[in-house]
């Protein structure tokens, strides 16, 4: 296996959920080591999260936990048991790389602040991401992604105008956050080989995603306008749209920008006659007309199999795609060429699927290697093999709960 970016970095998580997991999940992959850290009195949440393997619930058995845990050990311990705290310190002293999303102020209540930490080791790097920042005036608000998106404003966006706001699938700001972390944990690591010295990222994932709205943002600051739904539709394209297509809710993405597209699109239609009526022949008139076009369109595409339709029009340069099914991913001979998915084998799971990253790095390519672990697989190993901990000290702890 080819060196990799984070080879020899050590990471201790205590984080739940998915934006913080994301975090470690990714440098897994390209090399640390990463210890995750659990209780069962407070377990990560989406333990208890479907999909389950087979539709049968079981704390080892969620697929959403499973898709954010690999390569990592997973270890318990008990932070309310005095023993508990000093391993935890252990364990962060043992890190390059400290990562948590609690709330504010949790951490520093067990006395794991930055503050504290870098007292006694200067270099460690310490990550606290959560909702909105360390500081201001909403800093304590609890919550998850189904939430954040709405506040970075994308459920205000999402829906059809004449509709209440529908939110987007899943907690789509929990996605963004991670990859703005990544890349300057990289630099961050840069500096403290240059320096000794760690630092803190105050991570505020209500910041990160905003981002992705910025150019609503900026139309507001410009021009004063509020964006708000409007359905398929856009306002510099026509047709735009997902299109009905043969078969049981089958259908292609459609979008067509410019007049030479049209023309285009026009011609793979066989130029029909109302295609040449002029209430079509200028991006504004289209837009003027656009439920009678939507309709003529969908009247053609109902013709074809979403497939046909992409490829046609695809072949003329006219972007379109296919609304695929989480069946049709797996399947796809693109994603499989990539080799994007790998398969992994599970403690109770079994073997099932997991995704690789989005970009491919030729000197120091990522590596799918440990399935997510089950609550306290790697205990004893991570407490005596990286911790140092003697058997004798391992099983006392054990009995007196401080791996509870």
């Amino acid at each position: 296996m080819p060196q990799q970016v984070f080879d020899g970095i050590k990471v201790v998580e205590m984080s739940f959920a998915q934006a913080g997991p994301m975090i470690p999940k990714i440098l897994g992959e390209f090399g640390a080591t990463v210890i995750h850290v659990e209780t069962s009195k407070h377990l990560d949440v989406i333990r208890t999260m479907a999909p389950y393997k087979d539709q049968e619930p079981g704390l080892n058995r969620s697929g959403f936990y499973a898709m954010v845990n690999n390569n990592k050990y997973g270890i318990t311990l008990n932070l309310d048991h005095p023993k508990g705290l000093e391993i935890a310190k252990r364990l962060i002293l043992w890190a390059d790389i400290f990562l948590e999303n609690f709330r504010p102020g949790v951490v520093a209540k067990w006395g794991f602040s930055y503050d504290d930490i870098k007292k006694i080791k200067p270099s460690i790097i310490m990550v606290s991401t959560c909702m909105q920042g360390q500081t201001g005036p909403h800093r304590y608000h609890p919550g998850y992604g189904g939430q954040l998106v709405s506040l970075t404003g994308f459920t205000h966006l999402t829906g059809w105008p004449d509709r209440m706001p529908t939110q987007p699938y899943s907690a789509y700001t929990d996605i963004i956050g991670p990859r703005f972390v990544v890349g300057a944990l990289a630099a961050a690591l840069i500096q403290r080989n240059r320096t000794g010295k760690g630092q803190y990222f105050d991570v505020s994932q209500y910041e990160a995603g905003i981002h992705f709205i910025s150019p609503l943002l900026i139309d507001y600051t410009v021009g004063k306008r509020i964006a708000s739904r409007v359905g398929n539709r856009c306002e510099y394209a026509a047709p735009h749209g997902a299109y009905p297509c043969q078969g049981k809710d089958r259908w292609c993405a459609i979008t067509v920008f410019t007049d030479a597209e049209w023309q285009s699109f026009c011609q793979v239609l066989g130029s029909p006659p109302w295609t040449k009526d002029n209430k079509f022949a200028t991006l504004l008139a289209r837009k003027q007309n656009e439920e009678e076009l939507d309709r003529l369109v969908a009247a053609w595409t109902l013709n074809f199999t979403p497939d046909e339709v992409m490829h046609r029009l695809q072949t003329a340069g006219i972007p379109a795609g296919v609304v695929k099914t989480a069946q049709e991913i797996f399947a796809d001979p693109q994603l499989n060429h990539r080799h994007h998915f790998k398969e992994l084998e599970h403690a109770e799971i079994g073997r099932h699927l997991y995704y690789d990253e989005s970009f491919k790095l030729s000197k120091t390519p990522s590596s799918l290697h440990m399935a997510a672990p089950c609550q306290g697989q790697h205990n004893e190993y991570v407490y005596t093999k990286i911790l140092g901990m003697s058997d004798e000290e391992f099983v006392v702890n054990l009995s007196e709960g401080v791996f509870d």
